[in-house]
């Protein structure tokens, strides 16, 4: 392995094996924006990797649903009756819970 210092970095060689359309975008790329490839390969990278992270257009849409069938599941009462609920197990919880082993 062959390591440098360039741009403040560390460098490391590498080979790819790309298909010619790759090499010639590249390329064209590179010249264009006037570029070494070697740059033009690493800022493709970063912005790949950013991109990775993020949700797909179809992955967020699923996502959604299930929300929005998770919020339908959500019972509707009145606030009075999950406080008495809510009351209830902590009474139970500060008696000692269940005197009797469930079968």
């Amino acid at each position: 392995m062959v390591v440098w210092y360039e741009y403040g970095m560390s460098m490391v060689k590498v080979t790819f094996t790309f298909d010619s359309q790759t090499v010639e975008t590249l390329r064209r790329t590179a010249s264009r924006l006037k570029k070494p490839q070697s740059v033009i390969v690493r800022e493709a990278i970063q912005e790949y990797a950013a991109r990775t992270g993020r949700l797909t257009e179809e992955e967020r849409l699923h996502m959604l649903k299930l929300f929005d069938r998770m919020i339908a599941r959500i019972p509707s009462r009145p606030q009075e009756e999950a406080e008495a609920e809510i009351a209830e197990i902590r009474a139970a919880r500060r008696s000692g819970g269940r005197r009797t082993r469930l079968e």
